[in-house]
């Protein structure tokens, strides 16, 4: 029941889905939660340091908000006109530049991703290596050059992994990432248990005994602004992005219902937020205003041969490294569907694409000393588009008038929240301009 105006292109009727959605509730969960969690978590403690306690907190929650919320979006546009592909529903909304527009964000944004889970190895794997043969500097050995490592790690684990036809086999290995970044937030925690508690009371006894004008400095320490609180809001943007994966999942789910992905996407968001939180104070709290951009690097230089330290960067390169797979899924179903939109699943196809995107990823990784300026673009600018941009851009075109007219509460509530999106790339767009010109470089975070 829509009405001309808010039909600009016809129900593609040739769409039609090849999956026989096996996926069970808790497997989905895992690959929803594993494509939320990205690097960024080892920079979420450096955020804190610059943003206090307290507002970390409330900038945390408020993006989780938000971010279960743009799933409810995404659903409600799906649903309406039964399509679960992110390119589709660009279709469906503004005819084939917005299928275009929808394929090209995605490519570009988890490609990015890709290439920092890829830089992590690349980096971290050699000193891995070096402190496991219990060497203090680097040596001209082949296993010690990152470039060979992430070639054969992309060939023996990544590729078998992204080679599966269906998400939902993932999930056992998501599972297996995710425990893996739960042991890196136990390790963290164990690590710095004692001295967490201490301050902790020692800050609840001094907050308690003193007076309201005497405490207003340290309360404030507890809830910091300045420049630097501004460069974080960003990271936190950015932490929650999984939106290209929440269709294909759906997709795949055994008894879809838009009630039951949406309680996927609100547990996964919860679990992620629970994990970021926990990280992040544990993080702050050992080392406050020494906290580096990246947690590990911390630790490291305080004891590089620390033996549980050690466990927990192995643990989050096999965690990132089994995020890849995840990741790489939208991109390939989104330049099937531009390329080859209405075709039949062909194994040859699926192979090729998988096959190429690796190998593009590989050389990006291996040839390219410096792309974090490339990245923090990208980032600013697709980011803000699958969050917030497109879903409230989906959900205003796509939902007929006769049902929810522009006026309604439902699409006013989709406008502002398309504009906030645009807040967050212009603000994301000019811190990198600051740097630029300052010639400071910040983390603007990643996924």
């Amino acid at each position: 029941r829509e009405t001309e105006a808010m039909q600009p292109v016809p129900a593609p009727h040739f769409f039609t889905f090849q999956f026989e959605g096996k996926t069970s509730f808790g497997m989905s969960v895992f690959n929803l939660s594993n494509a939320i969690m990205g690097s960024g978590i080892l920079g979420l403690s450096y955020a804190m340091s610059n943003t206090g306690i307290v507002l970390f907190l409330v900038l945390l929650t408020c993006i989780a908000c938000l971010s279960c919320y743009s799933i409810h979006l995404l659903l409600r546009s799906a649903g309406v006109v039964g399509i679960r592909a992110y390119e589709q529903l660009g279709l469906r909304a503004f005819g084939h530049p917005g299928k275009i527009l929808a394929a090209v964000v995605i490519t570009l944004h988890n490609i990015g991703a890709m290439s920092s889970y890829l830089f992590i190895v690349k980096y971290e794997l050699p000193l891995v290596i070096q402190a496991f043969l219990g060497q203090t500097s680097s040596s001209d050995e082949w296993f010690m050059n990152g470039n060979y490592l992430i070639i054969i790690v992309t060939v023996c684990v990544i590729l078998p992994l992204a080679l599966m036809k269906h998400l939902g086999y993932l999930g056992y290995t998501s599972g297996f990432s995710l425990t893996c970044m739960v042991f890196f937030l136990i390790a963290v925690s164990c690590h710095t248990y004692s001295d967490t508690v201490k301050s902790t009371l020692f800050t609840l006894n001094y907050l308690w005994a003193c007076s309201e004008f005497m405490c207003f400095r340290e309360i404030v320490n507890f809830l910091s602004l300045d420049l630097q609180t501004a460069y974080t809001i960003p990271i936190l943007a950015f932490a929650f992005v999984c939106h290209p994966e929440v269709l294909p999942i759906y997709t795949e789910l055994r008894n879809p219902t838009k009630r039951r992905m949406q309680n996927i996407g609100n547990v996964s968001i919860l679990g992620m937020f629970i994990m970021y939180f926990l990280t992040a104070i544990f993080g702050y709290l050992t080392f406050y205003d020494n906290t580096e951009a990246e947690l590990l690097h911390t630790y490291s230089r305080v004891n590089p041969l620390d033996v549980l330290i050690l466990c927990v960067r192995l643990a989050v390169l096999v965690a990132v490294t089994l995020t890849v797979p995840v990741v790489l899924f939208p991109i390939r179903r989104a330049l099937t569907q531009l390329l080859f939109p209405g075709k039949p699943f062909y194994w040859l196809r699926h192979i090729i694409i998988a096959m190429c995107l690796l190998f593009a990823v590989n050389l990006l990784v291996i040839f390219v000393p410096n792309i974090r300026d490339i990245f923090g673009i990208i980032g600013a600018t697709t980011a803000p588009s699958l969050i917030f941009i497109l879903p409230g851009l989906f959900y205003i075109r796509i939902i007929p008038t006769d049902q929810e007219p522009m006026n309604s509460r439902p699409k006013i509530q989709a406008a502002c929240f398309t504009a906030l999106g645009f807040i967050f790339m212009t603000m994301s767009l000019t811190f990198i301009g600051i740097d630029w010109m300052s010639g400071e470089k910040r983390n603007l975070g990643g996924h």
